[in-house]
């Protein structure tokens, strides 16, 4: 195993050198699904990554030193790991969790070499490119606030709604999420995650849980104008299944229809959804024009019959509509 700390005067090297740049939007095991994919197919690759978090490790590094949760990044900056060996040990050490009786229990190597980057430098994305380039990381991986976050969900159970504050409560309440806010309520973007938005060519939301890790980067006021302004064009992945606690008994159509209702004026060009899960292609196919694009199914989850994608499947339906073959 060789060093690699190069490109330390820039962003990661590494890779391909062509392909279309690429933002994708999201947090969590959604994210770090697209995320495997898209660096297989474009090095020019960044993910803008949310910054909501309340629990676990997280929560506990926001509560005790006041940062931005660093769960979902340290999760995006593992998926970027190449499948070399250099790659796939990095990202086992960075997602690996300490077992002890103490207080490190629980904590994530990762998490813990972010913020110590963060207090080192004062500067959050220059910590997250210094980790990124220690992993050699395929992409680039920003925040897309520049503060920590609470989501605020408007919850319906039994006909009354209720008011539901924390990501780790919005995702576990019993009802049906119906909208998201954000507190503070016009968080400050991230300046590098809205500039790769601008400069995009294409932009991917999702998988992932729609409420509290696709649908928040839209209420950051300057990020999603920039969403809205960019000559990108737009692909939403939706989901193998419904996300317990936020979408049970959700349709691929109805995640659209969400995803239209807090971004009346976003256009999307492109609806990816896999084969098997997509019980009318009629109406999806009506939702997806509804947004102003097209339909394209294919089998991109994985061969087990799990719900999560397969890296190597998507990567190639993805590289195909880019290079417009689908």
């Amino acid at each position: 195993m060789t060093g690699r700390l190069d490109g330390l005067d820039g962003e990661p090297s590494g890779g391909r050198q062509d392909g279309p740049r690429v933002v994708a939007l999201g947090g969590g095991h959604g994210l770090y699904a697209s995320l495997s994919a898209l660096r297989r197919v474009t090095p020019e690759l960044t993910a803008v990554v949310t910054v909501a978090d309340d629990g676990g490790s997280s929560g506990r590094l926001r509560r005790e030193l006041g940062v931005v949760p660093p769960g979902d990044l340290r999760m995006a900056l593992a998926a970027l790991c190449g499948d070399d060996e250099w790659g796939r040990t990095w990202s086992e050490v960075v997602q690996h969790r300490f077992r002890s009786e103490g207080e490190l229990h629980g904590h994530a190597v990762g998490n813990l070499l972010i913020v110590a980057l963060w207090e080192k430098l004062g500067d959050t994305v220059a910590g997250l490119d210094w980790l990124g380039r220690l992993l050699g990381a395929h992409g680039r991986v920003l925040p897309m606030c520049s503060v920590p976050l609470d989501i605020v969900a408007e919850v319906e159970l039994d006909g009354e709604v209720s008011i539901v504050r924390g990501q780790v409560a919005c995702a576990l309440t019993p009802g049906r999420v119906r909208a998201v806010s954000l507190v503070p309520e016009n968080p400050p973007a991230c300046p590098e995650a809205v500039r790769a938005v601008l400069e995009a060519d294409w932009v991917v939301f999702g998988p992932g849980s729609w409420f509290t890790s696709v649908l928040p980067h839209l209420k950051v006021p300057e990020l999603a104008e920039a969403l809205h302004a960019t000559r990108a064009r737009r692909l939403v992945t939706l989901n193998l299944a419904p996300q317990p606690g936020e979408t049970d008994g959700f349709s691929p159509q109805q995640h659209l229809e969400v995803l239209r209702r807090h971004a009346p004026a976003l256009e999307i060009d492109v609806v990816l959804a896999d084969r098997g899960v997509v019980e009318d292609r009629e109406e999806l196919e009506k939702a997806a024009a509804g947004l102003g694009g097209r339909l394209v199914l294919a089998d991109v989850a994985a061969p087990d019959g799990s719900p999560r994608h397969d890296a190597r499947r998507l990567a190639s339906v993805l590289e195909e509509i880019f290079h417009k073959k689908r």
